[in-house]
């Protein structure tokens, strides 16, 4: 089996798993989350690989990480996660990539991703739940964050922190890639 189909197949143990835990219909979720019914039925019957934001959006209306839906196991109180588990969620063409570092559940969704932008890429996010902060660290290259509708460079050495409970962005219209580490901290609400 190949690791797409690891991944869809946890993913459709999961959801259905915590969707279950949580006590919501299919229809519930699918409201909390903006997404379909039918697509939460090809989910949970491992038919579809979702795009990365269904995948936040289920996360986000179901109050666990993506790390969770997709099958880590909590386990001792350290996990030392080894580069070959890390996940690449995104990539394009040109070699811009986001990879899950790692996850816990504290108590809301707690995720740390490793980005590569490749000069003119770009990925826009739809506003997560209020309360949502993500922090960013940029190693290389300068970043373009867009928080609703306005732009900040963020250059190598600089750091932003901001509460991503509006549309945003990070482009990299520079000359050279762009690496960033960035946190994701998800309040998680019944």
């Amino acid at each position: 089996m190949s690791d797409l189909e690891l991944l869809t197949q946890s993913l459709a143990r999961n959801v259905k798993r915590w969707r279950t835990e949580r006590g919501f219909t299919l229809e519930a979720l699918a409201t909390r989350a903006g997404v379909s019914r039918g697509m939460l039925i090809q989910i949970e019957q491992a038919r579809t690989n979702p795009s990365v934001g269904t995948v936040v959006k289920i996360g986000d209306a179901l109050g666990v990480s993506i790390t969770t839906l997709l099958d880590y196991e909590s386990g001792p109180k350290v996990r030392i996660v080894p580069p070959d588990q890390a996940v690449r969620l995104w990539s394009t063409e040109r070699g811009s990539s986001s990879t899950l570092l790692a996850g816990t559940e504290a108590p809301g969704p707690l995720e740390m991703w490793r980005w590569h932008l490749m000069p003119g890429d770009g990925s826009s996010s739809d506003p997560h739940p209020a309360g949502t902060v993500e922090l960013i660290h940029v190693t290389e290259g300068t970043l373009t964050l867009a928080v609703d509708g306005v732009d900040h460079p963020v250059p190598a050495g600089h750091s932003a922190a901001f509460e991503a409970n509006a549309p945003h962005a990070y482009r990299n219209e520079g000359s050279e890639p762009v690496v960033m580490t960035m946190a994701i901290s998800v309040p998680f609400e019944r």
